[in-house]
């Protein structure tokens, strides 16, 4: 009997049966845009199918030309998305999982482009959106009527595929959801005003969608359980817009997530970074599912099978909705079904290549198993090596891990190397970093792939040119990773100057007034600046880019900017760094060239970078003439993510 008996018993939506309750949701992926990529897509999906899910939903589906951009986006405007829907619904039900579609418009929140020019906007009423600074034109009545009438072609067109149902998106302040709220509809005809007039598009929409499939097609909606921020629809509101379309029996079930896009607060909850609570959205669920007689599903940082059924359980949903989840670790649902929870590969919520790639366009993975996102790529990362060969990994960061974890598992005599007496690398000191412990589980989760795979770890053993040739592998990944980076400035011996690694360490003694010096623009200056406030010090961050976290993920960067404001953090921008003395940092502007000086400064934090820890790696190229692969920050400094990959790709090709 499973562990997680609610997560997996059967559930009916309409005239439906799921084998269980775990759900891939919706979301970008990036993929399937350009000619020859829909197997790429397909391949994703079949994955987790593969993996025990028991519903896919696909992402967003344009319904209407005035919002088509395929080369970001999936549209089911036409007929050509049919045999595309189809394959997709075949590899679902190959596994005996289902899928539904997803239909969607963004309304005011545009933000994609046409051959470089931004697309128009149209909206219930010509208010701005404050995320994407798009002002739009109100939508004529025909429009709308037309608009209505693309839903329900869309609907036709993916019941046609073979989707066993479809998904009318409401949420994250999207066209459905601009119409129902009443600050964002202010018109006077039939279609705003009372709260009747403002459901009338999503009501035309949902019996447009109605009458365009069979009775047997599922029909639910996704919406915001509070778009938290302001001037987005409120938990109030969203459970009565929820009611209604239930109570008038237009929908199959309600999809609950939180968040908006349409203000810069709202998004960080479309996918809310590791400073959020997990499973956070719960108890709001609950009192909307109170208030609907259909079932409900849930989303929003659930990550661990115990947190699902714990959710299941309680009442607060009747399914669970994962998507960073399962891209983390497609056979999450057959892993938890099998009572091995511990095997999971859980997020840990970095946003790094999930979210992240997507909003660069790139195609959407995971920095713990670069699998995700290329099973195409790596179809066989794990098949059976025909020749067993010794392999020695010297580095035992993420990197090492991955690569070592690979190696083994394909069969080889794997054995990793760590000077120091713990695993981790860097992860180590992120982990230290006030509300980031969770980045941690990158560690875990690769000591314990290494641990199944049957890796022989040696921690606490500095390797050297002799030993390698003592141990005499059949291959050697070197995975020793970097150390800071101090540049060479007039006055850093005067100053109190010390690297952000002790600081965070708690091993460098800081004063009250503290300049950090942020040549990264990512989690290591922010970071510092939010440990050393919370301890009380005067925090000024000088960083050397556009803004504070200027390479992290936007979500994350927006809710810490945030945070570090209201903590009393002093931020300039465009700062390099150019010099110091006894109690001043002297910063040049980076475009201007004028001088920056920050005065009555007890301690000067340098988080300059890092350089290559390359010592071993160039008395290998030396005096060893055998198989050398070169990973991670050794091989160029980088992050996590890049070494993954690497360690990846090392261990295929040995």
């Amino acid at each position: 009997m499973t562990r997680f008996p609610h997560l997996f018993q059967p559930i009916e939506l309409g005239a439906l049966e799921m084998k269980n309750r775990v759900i891939f949701g919706p979301h970008g992926t990036s993929q399937g845009r350009a000619p020859g990529t829909m197997p790429d897509l397909v391949a994703y999906h079949e994955a987790r199918a593969q993996g025990g899910v028991g519903l896919i939903i696909t992402e967003a589906h344009t319904v209407h030309e005035s919002y088509e951009v395929r080369h970001n986006l999936l549209a089911v405007s036409d007929d050509d998305a049919i045999p595309e829907l189809r394959e997709m619904a075949g590899v679902a039900h190959k596994h005996g999982a289902r899928m539904f579609g997803q239909l969607f418009h963004p309304g005011r929140a545009v933000a994609n482009r046409k051959n470089g020019a931004l697309l128009a906007a149209y909206a219930p009423s010509e208010l701005p959106d404050e995320r994407h600074h798009v002002m739009p034109a109100p939508m004529s009545e025909a429009m709308i009527r037309d608009i209505i009438r693309s839903y329900g072609d869309g609907a036709r067109r993916m019941a046609e595929a073979g989707l066993d149902g479809v998904e009318y998106m409401i949420s994250m302040g999207y066209l459905p959801a601009q119409f129902v709220n009443p600050r964002a509809n202010q018109r006077t005809d039939t279609y705003g005003g009372s709260f009747e007039n403002r459901m009338r598009f999503v009501t035309e929409s949902l019996a447009a969608i109605r009458a365009s499939v069979d009775s047997k097609t599922v029909v639910g909606i996704r919406i915001s359980v509070d778009e938290l921020d302001y001037g987005g629809l409120s938990q109030e509101e969203s459970s009565a817009v929820a009611k209604a379309l239930a109570d008038a029996g237009l929908i199959d079930y309600v999809n609950v997530i939180g968040g908006s896009g349409a203000s810069v607060g709202g998004a960080v909850h479309i996918v809310p970074p590791m400073f959020v609570e997990q499973g956070y959205l719960a108890d709001p669920a609950a009192t909307l599912k109170q208030s609907v007689s259909v079932p409900t599903m849930l989303g929003g940082r659930i990550n661990q099978p115990q947190t699902a059924e714990q959710i299941i359980g309680s009442g607060q949903a009747d399914m669970v909705c994962l998507v960073r989840a399962l891209i983390a670790d497609p056979f999450f649902a057959a892993k938890a079904e099998d009572g091995r929870p511990d095997d999971i590969r859980a997020c840990i919520a970095c946003n790094q290549a999930c979210i992240g790639h997507r909003h660069m366009g790139a195609i959407v993975s995971c920095i713990q198993h670069p699998e995700t996102g290329r099973e195409r790529t790596f179809p066989h990362a794990k098949e059976k090596t025909a020749t067993v060969r010794k392999v020695m990994v010297i580095g035992g960061g993420p990197g090492g891990m991955k690569a070592a974890a690979i190696a083994a598992e394909r069969g080889h005599e794997v054995t990793l190397y760590e000077k120091d007496n713990q695993l981790g690398g860097q992860v180590r000191l992120a982990q230290m970093l006030p509300d980031r412990a969770e980045f941690g589980g990158i560690v875990t989760n690769l000591s314990r792939e290494m641990e199944l795979a049957g890796v022989t770890v040696k921690k606490g053993v500095a390797v050297d040119a002799a030993m390698v040739a003592a141990v005499e592998p059949d291959a050697v990944v070197v995975a020793t990773g970097a150390m800071p980076y101090l540049p060479a400035l007039d006055g850093l011996d005067e100053v109190h100057a010390v690297d952000a690694w002790p600081v965070i360490s708690g091993e460098a003694n800081v004063g009250g007034q503290v300049v950090i010096a942020d040549w990264r623009c990512d989690w290591v200056g922010m970071g510092v600046a939010e440990m050393l406030a919370r301890n009380g010090c005067h925090v000024r961050l000088y960083c050397q880019g556009t803004q504070p976290g200027q390479n992290l993920q936007a979500y994350l960067r927006d809710h810490w900017i945030g945070v570090l404001d209201s903590l009393g953090v002093e931020t300039r921008s465009y700062a390099r760094l150019f010099g110091a003395d006894d109690d001043s940092v002297f910063f040049q502007h980076m475009t201007n060239g004028e001088a920056l000086v920050a005065e009555e400064v007890e301690t000067l934090v340098l988080a300059q970078g890092h350089r290559r820890d390359s010592a071993l790696l160039d008395e290998l190229r030396e005096s060893w003439s055998g198989e050398l692969h070169v990973i991670g920050d050794v091989l160029s400094p980088r992050t996590a993510e890049e070494a993954v990959v690497e360690g990846l790709q090392a261990a295929m090709a040995i």
